[in-house]
């Protein structure tokens, strides 16, 4: 048998006929030792592929124009030229171009020298270029500490990357992304805010019929969506993908019924999703969901939670929805917290948990069905109670623990993030209600936010 180095050394060669090697009869340490052994001459390769990649992005860049090697060949652009001509996908060589700007470019003496790249991009080049990395690694590096390169620096960043490049090799992709983001966040805490405002915008649902009768959806869900809709599904075809083991009879019992169910998990999936959309149907306009149990749950350290606003009104400082890799805002974990749904966990610096949030602090259903009745929807712009939640105007710590419908008032979830976002306060004369915010002059004001309930405005007529 054929040792597998020798293997190896064969695949470039053009005058070998090229076989797949039987590696029936390797043992389990050789079997794996020969998986990293290609893994490394596929790093080797990729490197390769994003120099040539590499050059020929540069004879096809813009100002060449049709002359440019891309055009001159028929095509738009570089990526469509390197998927033509390796038969790939224009991700892979958009992957490949994108390396390529981080390894060290060529000196050319018809141009003027390229300005010099941020060290730790040039870590991260130099990392593809000796096989330490693979491109896909360097493009997860790549694009997540590019994120914090304005509020974070060079030494810094290099620091990270450095830290990066030396882990990345014991890490799957999934992982890397997971650790960079983590990196990333500590380096730039004041760029959160912005960054989930980033994710929350690329979030979509796209429904289009298909001609065989079949309907497809597609979309992106942000970390908050997912936070709410992945441990829905996931309870649901839990025992179908081989989840916990039960030891209450009943959960036993479903787990068995579910594991005895023809239908695929990804059916499962999207029967479970139908079925809740079908019963959200059923509720009245009227009336506010009563899907606020604490399946929900916000980590957040006390120091992040208390820290104070910069000049733009925005804290620095990182929370995660549970089971979420990416960091969200402090404004989102207080939205949070303020709301009704979410368990709050607070811990300390040595990791203890300080405080486990109670069911009291929010909100009851009846408490909920009230406000509804007398705000009749969101007080700022009037949106359906069934779109809203319950707004502590006092934060928790500040009125006692008390959970009082006076101290409450509906907002939708658009209306609920600009007021914890901006920092804006609701205060309550009497039974009135007011926004106070500052104006375009810095001027704090108050804005009336009367009640949209047509009962209560008969009730008060009469």
């Amino acid at each position: 048998m054929t040792s597998i180095p020798d293997y190896l050394a064969t695949i470039g060669g053009p005058d070998t006929a090229f076989a797949v090697p039987q590696v029936t009869g390797f043992a389990d340490a050789e079997l794996l030792d020969g998986q990293r052994a290609v893994a490394e001459l596929r790093r080797r390769i990729d490197a390769v592929a994003a120099a040539f990649a590499g050059e020929i992005a540069h004879r096809s860049r813009r100002e060449l124009g049709h002359a440019g090697l891309a055009q001159a060949n028929g095509l738009r652009s570089a990526e469509d030229l390197i998927a033509k001509v390796t038969a790939g996908s224009r991700r892979d060589a958009h992957t490949l171009v994108k390396a390529a700007e981080l390894m060290p470019a060529p000196p050319r003496p018809d141009l003027p020298p390229a300005p010099a790249l941020p060290r730790w991009q040039t870590l991260v080049g130099d990392a593809v270029g000796s096989a330490a990395i693979s491109v896909e690694a360097a493009g997860i590096i790549r694009s997540r500490l590019a994120a914090a390169a304005d509020g974070a620096d060079d030494d810094a960043l290099a620091a990270v990357a450095e830290a990066l490049v030396a882990e990345a090799p014991g890490l799957t992709i999934e992982n890397l992304a997971i650790r960079a983001a983590r990196l990333r966040d500590e380096l730039d805490l004041a760029g959160i805010a912005e960054r989930e405002r980033a994710l929350h915008d690329k979030r979509f649902l796209r429904v289009s019929r298909q001609l065989d009768g079949m309907t497809r959806i597609s979309g992106l869900l942000d970390p908050e969506s997912a936070a709410v809709v992945v441990p829905i599904l996931d309870a649901a075809t839990s025992p179908g993908r081989g989840g916990p083991r039960f030891v209450d009879p009943e959960a036993a019992a479903r787990a068995d019924e579910l594991a005895r169910d023809e239908r695929t998990v990804d059916q499962l999936t999207l029967d479970t999703l139908v079925e809740l959309v079908r019963i959200g149907g059923r509720v009245d306009d009227g009336t506010i969901l009563g899907d606020r149990a604490p399946a929900v749950r916000i980590l957040v350290t006390r120091a992040d939670l208390d820290s104070p606003a910069g000049p733009d009104g925005e804290r620095t400082g990182a929370a995660f929805f549970e089971g979420q890799a990416e960091a969200v805002s402090i404004a989102t974990a207080e939205r949070y917290i303020c709301s009704s749904g979410a368990v709050p966990i607070m811990f300390d610096g040595d990791g203890r948990v300080l405080n486990l949030g109670r069911e009291q602090r929010l909100f009851s259903r009846k408490q909920r069905i009230a406000m509804a009745a007398r705000d009749g929807g969101c007080r700022i712009c009037g949106a359906p109670p069934s779109w809203t939640e319950a707004h502590h105007i006092d934060h928790w710590d500040e009125h006692g623990g008390r959970t009082d419908i006076d101290d409450g008032v509906l907002l939708c979830k658009f209306c609920h993030l600009n007021v914890h976002n901006n920092r804006w306060r609701i205060r309550r004369d009497g039974g009135d209600y007011l926004l106070e915010k500052p104006d375009g002059d810095g001027i704090l004001r108050r804005t009336p936010l009367p009640s949209h309930s047509p009962a209560l405005a008969r009730l008060l007529a009469g």
